[in-house]
């Protein structure tokens, strides 16, 4: 399927720093309830990602990540999720979550 530039213009992914993480027991998969800054504009936003299998939480914290910001909330089980968090399966198939590999400013967009 090909979209155009425009297209993909409507899709709002933003940068922001994980800072509370906490376990999701309720959920289907293994996976954490996330919170994320965004800084001034966006705010702090729910999130749940299934990172369990590379990550521990207190390697979560403080971390850099993309999100799609412009989704609207889902519910998953018991938990409204904001934003989705962006990541790819690795060889292993889990979840390895997308970053920047420096330090940049919260809310910044991906184009």
């Amino acid at each position: 399927m090909t979209i155009t530039y425009a297209d993909f213009e409507r899709v709002d992914i933003r940068i922001g720093r994980i800072v509370r993480v906490d376990p999701f027991p309720e959920a289907r998969k293994p996976a954490y309830k996330l919170v994320i800054d965004f800084g001034g504009e966006i705010g702090m936003k729910k999130s749940s990602a299934q990172a369990t299998n590379h990550y521990r939480p207190e390697a979560l914290q403080g971390r850099l990540v993309l999100a799609v910001v412009n989704f609207p909330p889902k519910q998953i089980g018991p938990y409204m999720s904001e934003v989705l968090t962006l990541g790819v399966p690795g060889a292993d198939g889990a979840v390895v979550l997308v970053g920047p590999d420096r330090d940049v400013p919260l809310g910044g967009r991906l184009f």
